[in-house]
């Protein structure tokens, strides 16, 4: 190897030697070098015309395809008249005659209303409980659940009336029933937020503005309070089982329960009233 290795370094320092020492060797070198550049000018100069003549030939058939096809029109523009409007009226009156759409995967409620629980949303008024300070719905974990949580609305003024009064009667069965004590996260919800919210993934939410209830006054998100602090996440197995304590809970009072949805909100529930929402 290193025999092979002394013959090319040999061959490479002679032919240095060579253009350095000798005009001969130089000219040689240039002489190549040039004949080099003025080949490559030659093929760049060639690609470049049959590239322009590949040009000129598209622009050629495209011209002649638009007059024929002009020309197809002017002579049969009944016809075309008649095609255009059996193609473009069907999706355009679907278009004009669609009702809001509303996302898949929310199937109605059929549980029946439990009666003693009836008998009680006809009773006394309740009162939204007293609200907890800002800072608990402002966490690191809090904001890990729920993105946002801190700007959004718990003014139970802003929520329908009857739903209002069916949210609190769960709220009171929860505690007094089971012990859990809850609390709102957001009800009112702006058409704003609700998209600003599904911008950030399928995993906050899949509704746009106008497709949540919560953009009418109809629905809320809560969560358990223990120790004075919010508990969200349903990977703790206390919190868990108060999600199904209130789904159940809150379906017996007539309300639909995000837990049953293919993409499950424990925490949600809403009142579907009919002729609010367009379907």
């Amino acid at each position: 190897m290193w025999v092979l290795a002394v013959t090319v370094y040999f061959i490479m320092a002679c032919a240095v030697s060579w253009m350095v020492l000798f005009p001969a060797g130089r000219e040689f070198v240039l002489s190549a070098l040039a004949g080099a550049g003025v080949r490559l000018g030659r093929r760049a100069g060639a690609l470049a015309q049959q590239g322009m003549r590949d040009a000129d030939a598209v622009r050629t058939n495209g011209r002649a395809a638009a007059g024929r096809l002009a020309g197809f029109v002017r002579r049969h523009w009944i016809a075309c008249a008649c095609g255009a409007a059996l193609v473009c009226l069907p999706p355009l009156a679907a278009l004009l005659l669609a009702e809001r759409p509303v996302l898949s995967g929310y199937e109605p409620s059929t549980h029946a209303v439990n009666e003693q629980v009836a008998d009680l949303l006809q009773g006394e008024q309740l009162v939204p409980p007293p609200p907890l300070p800002p800072l608990v719905f402002a966490t690191a974990e809090v904001a890990q659940e729920r993105p946002l949580l801190a700007s959004a609305s718990r003014d139970w003024a802003m929520l329908n009336a009857d739903y209002t009064q069916r949210l609190l009667t769960v709220f009171r069965i929860m505690k007094e029933r089971y012990g859990y004590d809850m609390a709102i996260l957001e009800g009112y919800r702006s058409a704003a937020r609700q998209d600003a919210l599904a911008a950030l993934g399928p995993g906050v939410t899949n509704a746009r503005s106008w497709q949540s209830w919560h953009q009418y006054g109809l629905a809320a998100d809560c969560a358990f309070v223990r120790d004075g602090r919010l508990v969200i996440s349903e990977k703790d197995p206390w919190a868990m089982r108060g999600y199904q304590l209130y789904g159940q809970v809150a379906e017996s009072v007539g309300l639909t329960w995000g837990g049953r949805w293919k993409m499950m909100d424990f925490g949600h529930t809403e009142l579907r009233l009919p002729g609010v929402m367009k379907r």
